[in-house]
């Protein structure tokens, strides 16, 4: 099958703006055929909004400044961001993409419901755009919201390919705003991504300037003694693994922005007094995970990943690569307050202002500590030990080695009973078998086909008896396929830990340590009932597997290029239950169709295009497949997505 393709300090605000304008001379392109406006900012002149149902949507290069050095971007109508898209529930809209690169292109229209031939993947939904050419995407809009869309070329998101997408609603708006602002963020790097990705695949921790030092080394003794402290040090580096590998790629190369400004540029809305503001967080990063909040300020969140839900209050919340997140502040008409949105590692963060006056600022707070990761982001499933590593992980599994299975059964005779079914301590007892022998055993548990052969291929696992209710999550043991016993797995969990309740790493003492109230997926519940009220007849258990140090990423330890595709019956109910057996977050998007995070209230479930699926943690959602055709389902970090990726075919 042919592979798709996968998709990507400071300088004044002027020298951008200018360059953005020369850029758009320079491929020759105007606005598109819609109404042409300006986001009602202080200085966010490089957004634009585009109204209508018909537009013309060029992409072209565009040389761009962020940093002092002279770069060229991929844009779209010459802006980086490209334009809002403004768009009416109900409409038929129609996009004339034009390509002016020397490369194919594509645009997926993110988190957008609509027929496989308009989702934009080149190979599966269609050849993709050739140089020169064009390709027209017209599909009616049965959704509102706020969305987003980007490259699914190559590296082109990573180079500037993507916009906002606004969906006004066809009834009214059950959110009440005064004024309403688009705040995107984004990652920008000097480097060639290109560049990037061979830089990480040379060496997994590439990016990562946090490693120990000698330094740590003794405030280490000095708290844990020489002893423990040995043996922490002696078990990361058994593993090859960092306790600081929070980001493959930081601040180190990053320049991170809001609305396509630096932090020094300072992105700027105005409000006034009294007034209700509306803020569409959207990331449209390659690569970072942000930690958002705004002191001085409560933020109610009211829709996620462009679906209402019950009003939260919220002091913070992390938004993963490609979610959105609305919320609504009512600032105090004699303050400005900073747009705060730290990065996941604490390496770097993007920046704007909301104020009632241009002359007025608020102050910049320093970045929150830099994270490490504990026991639990390994699988141990128990926060209790989230102390550091300062005990010996035996209900984890490293490889450790080029051979998985011989490093595992060094684990025979652990006691880890708490892990039901085919779990660790039942590989440990087949040490010795092949891989095709645990394949074979496996089988005879569970059946890789969910009962269903006749829809063929190698899916993950799949589970058909005792599945738990609808909306409440999986009840099914942790099962590693013998696939996930090779030199592309350095980590399997055994014990995967609540992806639900659990805000995040670094985000989880920040109630007792500074007073925040942070969001997690179990405050999200629908503000509307659940629309499919069946069970799910089948459950798929797929892991999120990788090789940290030689990065390589994969789903169930096998890469995209050699996996079949994930078979769906159309008007299914299924239940997807990912388990993540890396030390990374990853955010996993499913295309075409709803997934209903199960949150434990199944008749208010909330429905997503992209769920983070913490380290070391499992997560369960619904899925109803009725979108006949191909679909991506991939992991959103741009340089995870060309092993960490699937097809989904609906029959």
């Amino acid at each position: 099958m042919k592979r798709p393709n996968l998709c990507h300090q400071n300088i004044s605000r002027r020298t951008f703006v200018t360059g953005a304008a020369a850029g758009a001379a320079l491929a020759g392109i105007s606005g598109g055929a819609g109404a042409r406006e300006r986001q009602s900012v202080l200085n966010g002149e490089a957004v634009h909004t585009l109204r209508g149902n018909r537009f013309d949507l060029n992409i072209g290069y565009t040389p761009v400044n962020f940093t002092g050095r002279d770069r060229t971007a991929v844009t779209v109508n010459g802006g980086l961001p490209g334009p809002i898209l403004r768009w009416k529930e109900g409409e038929t809209v129609t996009l004339n993409v034009a390509n002016h690169l020397a490369h194919d292109s594509s645009i997926h229209w993110h988190g957008i419901i609509l027929p496989s031939d308009m989702d934009g993947v080149p190979g599966l939904s269609f050849a993709g755009i050739q140089p020169g050419g064009s390709y027209r995407y017209q599909f009616e809009l049965n959704q509102s919201g706020t969305y987003w869309y980007h490259s699914h070329s190559d590296f082109q998101e990573q180079q500037g390919l993507y916009g906002a997408i606004v969906i006004d609603p066809a009834e009214p708006d059950p959110v009440a705003y005064d004024r309403d602002y688009v705040v995107l963020l984004s990652d920008w790097s000097d480097e060639s991504p290109h560049d990037i990705y061979a830089n990480l695949k040379a060496e997994g921790h590439f990016y990562n300037r946090r490693r120990r030092t000698a330094g740590d080394l003794w405030d280490e003794i000095r708290a844990k003694g020489v002893a423990q402290t040995w043996r922490d040090r002696k078990m990361w580096n058994e593993m090859r693994m960092s306790d600081r590998d929070i980001s493959d790629v930081t601040g180190y190369t990053y320049t991170f922005l809001m609305n396509g400004q630096t932090p020094d540029a300072n992105w700027t809305a105005l409000f006034q007094r009294g007034e209700k503001v509306r803020l569409r967080f959207i990331n449209a990063s390659a690569m970072s995970i942000f930690d958002l909040r705004i002191p001085g300020l409560k933020m109610t969140v009211v829709a996620s990943d462009g679906q209402n839900i019950e009003p939260v209050s919220v002091d913070e919340f992390r938004i993963g690569v490609a979610e959105t997140y609305d919320v609504i502040v009512e600032p105090d008409g004699d303050s400005a307050y900073t747009l705060f949105a730290q990065t996941i590692d604490r390496s770097g963060f993007a920046r704007g202002t909301l104020t009632p006056d241009p002359a007025l600022q608020a102050a910049v707070p320093a970045m929150d500590y830099a994270p490490v990761l504990t026991h639990r982001d390994m699988g141990m499933g128990h926060g209790a030990h989230g102390d550091g590593g300062s005990h010996k992980m035996d209900g984890m599994d490293s490889a450790g080695s080029t051979d998985g299975r011989k490093d595992h059964s060094r684990h025979a005779g652990h006691n880890m009973e708490p892990m039901g079914g085919m779990d660790e301590t039942d590989h440990s007892q087949h040490s010795g078998m092949t891989d095709s022998a645990l394949h074979n055993r496996a089988s005879e548990q569970y059946s890789l086909h969910g009962g269903r052969p006749g829809l063929g291929g190698m899916q993950g696992v799949w589970f058909t008896d005792a599945l738990g209710r609808a909306g409440h999550g999986s009840n099914s043991s942790i099962v590693h396929l013998p696939s996930e016993f090779g030199y592309g797995v350095d980590m399997r969990s055994s014990m995967p830990g609540d992806g639900l309740h659990d805000p995040g790493i670094g985000l989880r003492d920040h109630a007792n340590r500074y007073g925040r109230r942070v969001l997690t997926y179990a405050d999200i519940r629908n503000l509307t009932p659940t629309r499919d009220q069946r069970e799910p007849s089948r459950e798929l258990q797929l892991h999120l597997t990788g090789n940290m140090e030689r990065y390589m990423w994969s789903m169930d330890g096998i890469k995209f290029d050699d996996a079949q595709p994930l078979m769906l019956k159309f008007g299914e109910r299924i239940r997807i239950t990912l388990v993540n057996d890396t030390m990374m977050t990853h955010p996993i998007h499913l295309h075409g169709m709803w997934s209903e995070l199960e949150t434990g209230d199944g008749d208010f479930i909330p429905r997503k295009h992209t769920v983070i699926v913490q380290p070391g943690s499992k997560i369960s959602y619904l899925v109803t497949a009725d979108a006949y055709g191909r679909w991506a389902y991939h992991c959103h970090l741009l340089y995870h997505m060309p092993g960490m990726f699937r097809e989904v075919r609906v029959v």
